[in-house]
């Protein structure tokens, strides 16, 4: 077993809401043991390392619900190497679990990609681990189609995802395409697959209707990509701020404007939003010219655009995203987390399984400091990256 002390954990109080607590340590394995105060460590029996943290915070670790990429690699590769490639990239980012999403593309494509996926989520991750699939598109609309392949899209099939079920977890669509006809929506919850309004034209009634009367629980990346605000016509924007919703926010200072999400955290009062990257296969590449779902993109610093000038995911890192929401809301920081953590978690029903700390949970772990460089992140109890070999006492390395 191993103990991690001098560490800021941020720990559940009586209603679940994070708290930051100092002079506790943390005892694991693969699985959280204990959580005790720091002066019963030294009698604690079957401790076989301590490390200490230094005054890191220690947190659950992160879960990112809307990749595409990274590190040279998109979800929709047929190479082997590139989910594992992503994983361990996550990692570096204090990721420890995440949803592969694909693109806009054809059903054989789409098919191929979630093949790949249901054999990654049997392995032992390398780095982060692969929850399933974000199925963005292709059933959205051609109005708000972003970077995805127009000629790609066709109307909501439940043909699509039906052997697959085990593997999808969230669809994407826009519902206006459906012409009030919600059966695909109430197939997926009936299937436990969360649906999310995205890509989409839908006028406030129609999300309103589907969140309130078909259990959509979910906003993807809010404010992009849908009809906006308008004080005579909220849109989807309205309905999400106007209810319960979970809203996905690219919090990179560039998809969406600080006040905006400013607007958003105090409409939600803290509560209900899942911080997302959105990142492409360009995310920790630099500069440059890449590819996302066919269609060329240029990275110029922290901005990926078409041709058009159409934002075209992000180079956004999770640990980033959270140092960002942060500064910008001025919130703190064991709030902030919960949207990474607790948020997400609750939303795919495994917060009895991972998302907190707490005992019995899988030692999911991600430290870092106050400017939130991650210094270790811990996958089932396995160190899955460290910033340094001496980041932390004790023999922790970088996974191989």
């Amino acid at each position: 077993m191993k103990a991690i002390i001098n560490g800021r954990l941020l720990l559940p109080n009586m209603e679940g809401d994070f708290r930051v607590m100092e002079d506790m340590a943390l005892l694991y394995d693969e699985r959280i043991e204990r959580i005790i105060d720091m002066d019963e460590v030294e009698a604690e029996a079957g401790i076989d390392e301590v490390h200490d943290a230094h005054g890191l915070f220690v947190s659950p670790g992160f879960i990112n619900v809307h990749v595409h990429g990274a590190c040279g690699w998109d979800v929709m590769d047929a190479a082997e190497e590139a989910l594992p490639a992503i994983g361990r990239y996550l990692a570096r980012t204090g990721v420890v679990s995440w949803l592969a999403t694909t693109m806009t593309a054809g059903e054989d494509a789409v098919h191929a990609a979630f093949e790949r996926v249901r054999s990654a989520m049997r392995m032992t991750p390398e780095g982060a681990r692969v929850l399933g699939v974000h199925m963005e598109g292709p059933f959205i609309s051609k109005a708000y189609k972003g970077a995805q392949a127009e000629e790609a899209i066709v109307r909501a099939d439940y043909d699509w995802i039906e052997s697959f079920e085990d593997v999808v977890r969230i669809v994407t669509l826009a519902p206006e395409e459906l012409d009030g006809k919600y059966t695909f929506i109430d197939r997926c919850r009936d299937a436990g697959i969360l649906v999310s309004i995205g890509h989409s034209s839908a006028d406030y009634g129609t999300a309103l209707e589907v969140i309130e009367k078909h259990g959509v629980t979910h906003i993807t990346h809010c404010f992009n990509a849908m009809s906006g605000l308008h004080q005579r016509h909220p849109g989807i924007v309205g309905a999400a701020l106007d209810t319960k919703a979970n809203c996905e926010l690219i919090a990179d200072n560039i998809h969406v404007d600080p006040a905006a999400q400013r607007i958003l955290y105090h409409a939600k009062e803290g509560r209900n939003i899942i911080l997302v990257t959105d990142s492409m296969r360009a995310a920790g590449m630099g500069s440059g010219v890449f590819e996302l779902g066919g269609q060329e993109v240029t990275v110029r610093g922290t901005r990926a655009e078409l041709a058009d000038g159409t934002l075209a995911g992000s180079v956004l890192a999770m640990n980033e995203a959270v140092r960002n929401f942060a500064q910008t809301t001025r919130a703190p920081i064991e709030r902030v987390v919960e949207m990474v953590t607790r948020t997400p978690a609750e939303e795919l029903g495994i917060y009895e399984e991972t998302g907190s700390l707490e005992e019995e949970k899988r030692a999911d772990l991600t430290l870092f400091d106050d400017e939130l460089n991650i210094a270790a992140t811990i996958v089932g109890g396995h160190l899955s990256y460290i910033a340094a070999p001496d980041a932390l006492d004790g023999e922790w390395r970088n996974r191989e």
